[in-house]
């Protein structure tokens, strides 16, 4: 129903509040997202031949809990719906089975020559599966 990425916190992500900095939160999603759609046949070299791939347009984080370095992270993630030209993911990063943050990304799916959003192709939308979870069903 979701996919798992597993991430451990470096010393590169501790910001001077001796925690991981907000932004990489983002790209902890971001990786897990294309980690994602990489094991399901889509990787950046399948979107490039196709000319057409996935942008974010917006971001929505909720943290719960701070992140320290050596934390060993749990970033699941899914599809939790698909339409026309656009797609919500939603993520929950746990570390020991405690969720230290929720997040969503609404992506676009562009044309990379004319910079605009076009409808997803079917090999694409047949490719990735909407999931309804509740915030209780993945922990």
């Amino acid at each position: 129903m979701h996919f798992e990425y597993s991430y451990t916190v470096t010393a590169g992500d501790i910001d001077e509040l001796g925690h991981a900095g907000n932004y990489h939160y983002v790209r902890w999603m971001q990786l897990a997202a294309i980690a994602h759609s990489t094991a399901i046949g889509w990787s950046s070299l399948a979107y490039k031949e196709l000319g057409a791939g996935w942008v974010v347009r917006s971001h929505q984080i909720t943290y719960l809990q701070p992140a320290f370095e050596r934390d060993k992270l749990i970033i699941k993630t899914w599809v939790a719906n698909l339409k026309p030209a656009t797609s919500l993911r939603r993520y929950r990063i746990t570390r020991d089975d405690d969720t230290i943050a929720t997040a969503e990304t609404d992506w676009a799916f562009i044309d990379h020559t004319r910079g605009k959003p076009i409808r997803l192709p079917a090999a694409v939308r047949t490719s990735f599966e909407a999931v309804v979870i509740n915030d209780t069903a993945v922990r």
